[in-house]
């Protein structure tokens, strides 16, 4: 494989993304839950036989990409490879080797050619439901938050764990929605093997060794010529937040140091993990960390473990960037997408005219779980948006999740799905921040509830206080705004819904980059035209 010319490496490289795309459009077509088909909260990836990340699918979400690899060597840590047989799938949802909260569930199937391990088919799913209090912000530790699965064996052997599903079916309150996800995660797995093993059988390989180690060289290879463009030195910032039980914001202290090709990040000096879900363990702050990094020194590159290879992200254990089990990590999200801020606001000082401005983040996620008119039991979640920050060569876009890559949950599916109206969705006018470059847009959402009985609705609020920052001189993006019948609120709490209660959610836009006066004539006019201006 040392011998093999760059195209010939590059055509291996694409037919393995192929292969796992293909699988990923399975699992989309073939699971249950809007969270999956219609919000694409998931993953599929292909890894090495230690664990390192080859290939992933192209449409993937950034933490789940980065956290994979160390859930396959924590299950490796537990069942060793020369124990694994044809048919295993490996299972686990535990937030300390795996996404960072519970209703991710993760899974792994061994990949064998002939006898030989050659790798691992991984997929990761979030589930409409996992038990628990389902993202109540006042959650004050995991076991409030829903069914634990350590790792374990979901199939062994091809041979079904009937227990363990029972358990799960029996723990959530959509056993045929989470149970006909996990049939579509372990297909996908089952399609990544096939065309991994058809793919060797092709060209003569006897393993995947050599053409991961030239794919994982090669991208660590240019991650390194990426950072040795920043000039040497040492960058910190202070990227501050809402927490949700006290009036005291979190805080997190990011410090960057480059040393020719390597980087490092350390957050020292952040909060201290507190009661609440505002929690990230440090899988999930390393995902996004490094994610963030990525998107300005080498977003063109397909990732794999040579991304991180020059990158050392750390947190002092008992920070909420790390916390100590059992701590609350639900909103994980909610702390983990200002990784990405906290890297951007700390980078720009570096690169000033490279770095976007913030986003409208973090994700807005409505958990809701009640009754339908006809005494159904539903759980689910559903997302939408706020602004992209404005980069540095053109505007932000309106309504884009960044820095995870979830879709919007359409109207028409939510209406059908659960009992709420949408009386209103629409861009909100001037949220995004003015610059020579504007922040895209963020959006207003108005929600009636139809369901006869009480629903049980869960809002994790941020950038209530702290506005997504400019760059280069440009303005701040808005604020978010939650109304419950017209009413100003906070998402503190769950919020107990009845039959005719309207609950609108105004999201943040992203900011801007560069001077207004900057702005180019054509793109000051097209916003009058807008009524952006």
């Amino acid at each position: 494989m040392d011998t093999l010319d760059p195209i010939t490496v590059e055509v291996l490289w694409t037919r393995l993304i192929s292969v796992i795309d293909e699988a990923a459009l399975a699992l989309h077509r073939t699971s249950f839950s809007t969270v999956v088909r219609e919000s694409h909260d998931y993953t599929c990836m292909v890894l090495a036989p230690d664990g390192q990340s080859v290939a992933q699918a192209t449409r993937s979400i950034p933490s789940f990409i980065g956290t994979l690899p160390m859930s396959v060597r924590a299950f490796l840590e537990k069942f060793p490879a020369e124990t694994l047989r044809p048919g295993d799938v490996i299972i686990s949802n535990d937030p300390w080797i795996g996404t960072g909260h519970l209703p991710d569930l993760t899974i792994a199937a061994p990949i064998f050619h002939g006898d030989t391990l050659v790798g691992f088919a991984g997929a990761i799913a979030h589930m409409a439901d996992i038990g628990g209090r389902r993202r109540a912000p006042d959650n004050k530790d995991i076991y409030e938050e829903g069914l634990q699965i350590p790792i374990l064996k979901l199939y062994e052997a091809g041979q079904r764990n009937e227990t363990l599903y029972e358990i799960i079916r029996q723990n959530v309150r959509v056993p045929d929605e989470v149970s006909g996800d996990i049939h579509a995660m372990v297909g996908a797995c089952q399609r990544m093997s096939t065309g991994v093993t058809d793919l060797l059988a092709e060209y003569g390989m006897a393993d995947l060794w050599g053409l991961a180690n030239r794919i994982i060289d090669l991208t660590q290879a240019a991650m390194q010529r990426a950072i040795a463009q920043i000039p040497d030195g040492v960058y910190s910032s202070v990227t501050k937040i809402d927490s949700f039980d006290s009036q005291q914001p979190l805080e997190m202290q990011c410090r960057m140091e480059v040393k020719g090709e390597e980087l490092t990040v350390d957050f020292a000096g952040s909060s201290p993990q507190n009661p609440s879900p505002l929690n990230s363990v440090l899988g999930y702050t390393q995902a996004y960390s490094t994610y963030a990094l990525k998107c300005v020194l080498l977003p063109d590159v397909p990732n794999n473990e040579g991304n991180s290879r020059p990158i050392a992200i750390t947190a002092p254990e008992g920070c909420f960037l790390n916390p100590a089990y059992p701590a609350a990590v639900e909103a994980r999200a909610t702390v983990g997408h200002y990784c990405t801020s906290a890297i951007f606001n700390t980078l720009a000082q570096a690169l000033p005219d490279q770095v976007p401005a913030e986003s409208g983040i973090p994700l807005h996620g409505f958990a809701m779980s009640g009754w339908t008119s006809d005494d159904r039991p539903f759980s689910t979640i559903f997302f939408f948006n706020g602004g992209q920050g404005a980069r540095p060569d053109q505007d932000g876009i309106s309504t884009l999740s960044f820095p995870t890559n979830v879709s919007t949950t359409p109207v028409e599916v939510l209406e059908r799905g659960v009992p709420v109206r949408i009386r209103d969705k629409s861009l909100l006018p001037g949220s995004g921040g003015a610059g020579k470059f504007r922040g895209g847009l963020g959006q207003r959402i108005e929600m009636e509830i139809t369901a006869s009985r009480p629903v049980t609705l869960v809002v994790l609020s941020q950038r209530l206080n702290f506005p997504p920052r400019a760059r280069q001189g440009g303005e701040n993006g808005s604020l978010e705004r939650i109304l419950l019948n017209d009413k100003e609120v906070e998402g503190g709490t769950p919020f107990r819904l009845d039959k005719g209660d309207v609950i609108t959610l105004e999201l943040p836009g992203g900011g801007g980059f560069g001077a207004s006066g900057d702005r180019a004539p054509v793109l000051h006019e097209a916003d009058l035209m807008d009524g952006l201006a």
